[in-house]
């Protein structure tokens, strides 16, 4: 059925869905590959936050124990539905660049511990090469790579062959368009879920649009669990991070296919950090580079199919964020970026982003009442594990 904003009388689904955002939407892709019937519901016309804010980046290969199995079923997902729903999955893989000893060394160990193929180390010159195009005009390096002037001072690099890249400012639109057109799918935007109300075979959800009923209800609304069930919320401590991130108009010359991360990525993906040498990679920013450390830094970046580079990314954590951004936050970023491209940044949008983070767990997965399940990834990475978590959560319905 079409998407809808009409106002909503009593209506039966197998699965009702709160929340457009990946996680919501994955969840639905799941039910109706299984035959159920579903309808979504967002409060905003549109997807308007961490799915469409971040950088496209599937970062399967840094997750580890759980998540990584999540993301790996996550990938096989992703590319199924990219195919049904339209949109493009990219397998580009990322890039680790390496620019200190104590940056290869942990890659090196991740390499050793992977199966082969799958962390694929690098010399400078095979860097540059993963990194395709760079702007002309300038001297090859002694190497035969890429212009000295661009990726300055690598020692080598990393290949992560699972990762995906998507577009963030399209696909989830495509997916929730797809849905909308799918038999037994209903998608009321603009209708804001107000609560929950046990029954003797469904659920009753409350819309400020009337109400909807489910034999089962995810509520997939990121950060805003507090908004629906502060208890849980508080009882699992969930924060908003907010997140500082710019993008820049396309370098002359510049085409990279794969996302690209950094020595801060490597203090932040939990793959890196499990590696013994990442203590002396932490000492060493700490020491080069504290004011990274201070913002909690993630630097990396992606390219948009426009060329327009994704770059952030900054962390700071709260119950409630502080909307306004710090501009030399930004140029903290952008300034390392430039330094690890060797290239000047055109700065042409900046905004917030925000997800849910909490110190106890990295996925929130709870049935708050009978028939009703929150789930909350709560690490950062929800278009990571957007498809896995879905399966796993949908399988067990049947």
């Amino acid at each position: 059925m079409n998407s809808q904003t009409s106002p909503a009388t009593d209506r039966a689904a197998d699965v009702v869905i709160v929340g457009a955002g990946i996680v919501g939407l994955a969840h639905a892709a799941h039910a109706v590959a299984n035959g159920l019937s579903v309808t979504i519901v967002e409060r905003d016309h549109r997807a308007v936050g961490a799915s469409v804010r971040n950088f496209g980046h599937c970062c399967i290969t840094a997750q580890s124990g759980e998540l990584y199995e999540l993301a790996q079923t996550s990938r096989k997902y992703w590319l199924d539905f990219a195919g049904q729903a339209g949109f493009q999955a990219l397998e580009c893989g990322a890039v680790v660049l390496a620019r200190s000893e104590a940056e290869l060394a942990v890659l090196r160990e991740l390499s050793a511990r992977r199966e082969p193929g799958q962390v694929e180390l690098l010399s400078p010159a095979e860097t540059r090469a993963r990194l395709g195009g760079v702007p002309s005009g300038t001297d090859t390096d002694d190497d035969g790579g890429a212009p000295a002037a661009s990726w300055p001072g690598l020692v080598g690099g990393a290949f992560l062959r699972d990762d995906l890249r998507v577009d963030p400012r399209t696909t989830v639109a495509a997916l929730a368009g797809w849905l909308a057109r799918q038999p037994g799918v209903e998608l009321h935007w603009n209708t804001a879920a107000l609560g929950f109300e046990e029954g003797p075979d469904a659920t009753t959800v409350r819309t400020a649009r009337g109400t909807f009923r489910g034999k089962r209800v995810f509520v997939c609304v990121g950060h805003d669990v507090d908004y629906l069930f502060p208890e849980l919320a508080e009882e699992h401590r969930i924060e908003r991070c907010a997140l500082q991130m710019s993008r820049a108009a396309r370098p002359a010359g510049l085409e990279i296919g794969p996302a690209v991360l950094t020595a801060t990525s490597m203090l932040r993906y939990p793959a890196f950090t499990e590696m013994p040498a990442a203590a002396a990679l932490r000492e060493e920013v700490t020491t080069t580079r504290p004011g990274l450390l201070d913002i909690g830094a993630n630097v990396m970046f992606t390219q948009r199919p426009d060329g327009s580079l994704i770059l952030g990314d900054s962390h700071h954590y709260h119950r409630t964020a502080e909307p306004f951004l710090d501009e030399g936050i930004t140029s903290t970023l952008n300034q390392e970026i430039s330094a690890v491209t060797g290239t000047s940044l055109d700065i042409i949008e900046r905004w917030q982003g925000v997800y849910a983070s909490s110190e106890v767990a990295p996925l929130l997965v709870r049935e708050v009442q009978a028939g009703v399940t929150v789930v909350s990834v709560t690490s950062g990475v929800g278009m990571t594990l957007s498809f896995g978590l879905a399966h796993k959560n949908i399988s067990r319905l049947s």
